[in-house]
């Protein structure tokens, strides 16, 4: 792979990584959310950081005060 470019994953693999389903990739995309994609004609493709950044965004803490209210 040429240096500075990352790989390229395509739907299937992507929604792996995600353990998403491919379907529900493909339903983000149309709604204009999800992770950041590069199209090439009809082909979409997801770079890896991208995934990555995308979960992290959504990393959640526990706030403890409230898991020991709800007790």
């Amino acid at each position: 792979m040429a240096e500075g470019y990352a790989e390229l994953l395509d739907t299937n693999e992507a929604a792996k990584i995600l353990r998403l389903s491919s379907t529900t990739l493909a339903a983000w995309r149309a709604k204009g959310i999800g992770p950041r994609y590069i199209k090439f004609g009809r082909r979409v493709r997801y770079r890896i950081e991208d995934l990555l950044e995308f979960l992290e965004a959504r990393t959640r803490a526990t706030d403890i005060s409230y898991a020991s209210a709800r007790r």
